[in-house]
């Protein structure tokens, strides 16, 4: 007689186990969003003039910078790195457009400076992190210092406010019939390539591999050392374009611009959902942390809440988006240990079943 069949265990991942609309609800990204969407529902409601076009327009230019750098900065921390000295590198840059206006340069040139001396800044963080080996926390600790002493060195405390009025008013302008800013359509551009490279290829995939562990990344083929530099040169050229826009914007270059910016970026990218231990995170739950820490920032000045609580509550935000990371990995972990319990039973028990009698 032959043998019964033998009981295959479905071998589904957890995180494919579900329906696609599930794993696209039920996530922190998710829920980032919704929260965006009840404050905005509820200071439209309640707070005055929060619904005017003008406070759009001034939340979105004033966000701008942070969206840019945060676009880089989610696959830096994607790979379990991080670049604490993105603020300098704007200040930096900052002060070479003002520097090189000044001079007579073309503006052109003088942005086109700025921007490749932010991806070499980059280039010095990469090559501490990935050929020195030394941990990116405290390399970008180091290199914060470093730029921003570089930036104050060349202006010292004096500032540059002269800059010509075609670009400073570029910087401030709207899309036609819109209050929305003209800087959205070129972070528009650079959060689809991002998007597109962190979700759709094999590069992205790279990152979350890297994340999740460098080692096993290594062995299979990736390699980390140039994936990570490659980021750090990425952050460092993005953060010089958000220096230039600085710039105009606020017709100031200073060599303290910026400073402090580079705690806002991280505090929304954690709290769009990327993981401050790599291996996770999406773009589009980034961009939503931005805008629901900017739009809660707005509102609360709006109705006459002082800068520090505002302070205050970010922070609270922040800490609470981490401790949630950590307990849902907790959760997670507990329910694919418990998952594989069950299955490993269900395969002894079919295993016992299928033994032939004594």
């Amino acid at each position: 007689m032959s043998a019964p069949a033998t009981t295959v265990v479905g071998t589904a991942t957890p995180a494919h186990a579900h329906p696609l609309w599930r794993r696209w609800l039920f996530t922190r990204e998710a829920a980032i969003i919704a929260l965006l969407v009840i404050v905005i529902v509820y200071a439209l409601a309640t707070v005055r003039n929060f619904g005017s076009p003008l406070t759009l327009t001034y939340l979105l230019r004033d966000t701008a910078p942070i969206l840019l750098i945060a676009l880089p900065m989610t696959l830096v921390i994607v790979t379990e790195e991080i670049d604490l000295s993105v603020a300098s590198i704007l200040g930096l840059s900052s002060v070479l457009t003002g520097v090189l206006t000044q001079a007579g340069a073309p503006f052109p040139l003088a942005a086109l400076v700025a921007i490749v001396a932010g991806a070499v800044c980059g280039v010095v963080n990469g090559f501490l992190v990935t050929v020195v080996g030394l941990p990116s926390l405290a390399v970008t600790i180091g290199t914060l210092a470093l730029f921003r002493g570089i930036a104050v060195g060349l202006l010292g405390t004096t500032a540059i406010t002269e800059f010509p009025e075609e670009w400073t008013d570029l910087a401030k302008a709207l899309i036609p019939g819109t209050p929305i800013p003209v800087i959205m359509i070129p972070f528009a551009i650079l959060a689809i390539v991002f998007a597109v490279l962190l979700h759709f290829t094999p590069f992205g995939r790279a990152l979350y591999a890297i994340g999740l562990s460098k080692e096993a990344a290594h062995f299979s083929g990736i390699d980390v050392a140039k994936t990570k530099f490659t980021l750090f040169v990425l952050s460092g050229a993005v953060s010089g374009f958000a220096g230039v826009y600085f710039t105009l914007l606020y017709s100031n270059a200073r060599g303290d611009n910026a400073t402090g910016m580079e705690l806002q970026i991280i505090a929304a990218v954690l709290l769009g959902g990327v993981s401050i231990f790599g291996g996770r995170g999406a773009l589009h739950g980034v961009i939503a942390g931005v805008l629901l820490i900017g739009t809660l920032g707005s509102a609360l000045r709006l109705a006459g809440v002082s800068g520090e609580v505002i302070n205050i509550i970010t922070g609270v935000l922040l800490i609470l988006s981490v401790v949630s990371a950590a307990v849902l990995a907790w959760a997670r972990g507990r329910r694919i240990a418990l998952i594989g319990r069950r299955r490993l039973r269900t395969a002894r028990a079919a295993g016992s079943a299928s033994k032939p009698l004594q």
